[in-house]
């Protein structure tokens, strides 16, 4: 955990960013690598009956560390997904609830 879903974004460009992105994340979460998680997940955009590109959309679930370390990670994830070729990015964090969280049958 942390776990980031992108939306909107190719599969080649966060390849490619995922390192630099992770050791940032790392960096300022204070948690192993290991707890990352990174999917891409293909979406269509549809408006006005046509298919259209859509905006960047990383949606990240973790246990809430905070405002200020909440917005200095959107920071990053903006700065790279920027870096990606990407003028705009909405980013939304979901907290998670350590109780309702589980791992191996056991919650947190």
């Amino acid at each position: 955990m942390p776990a980031l879903k992108f939306k909107g974004i190719e599969v080649e460009k966060l390849r490619f960013a995922s390192k630099e992105l992770i050791d940032e994340l790392e960096q300022l979460l204070q948690c192993p690598r290991s707890y990352f998680t990174l999917e891409v997940i293909q979406s269509i955009f549809v408006r006005d009956g046509e298919l259209v590109k859509g905006s960047p959309v990383v949606e990240v679930a973790w246990f809430d560390r905070g405002q200020e370390t909440q917005d200095e990670a959107a920071k990053v994830i903006t700065k790279h997904v920027n870096a990606m070729g990407y003028k705009e990015v909405d980013v939304i964090f979901m907290n998670l609830e350590k109780n309702k969280y589980y791992e191996n049958g056991e919650h947190f």
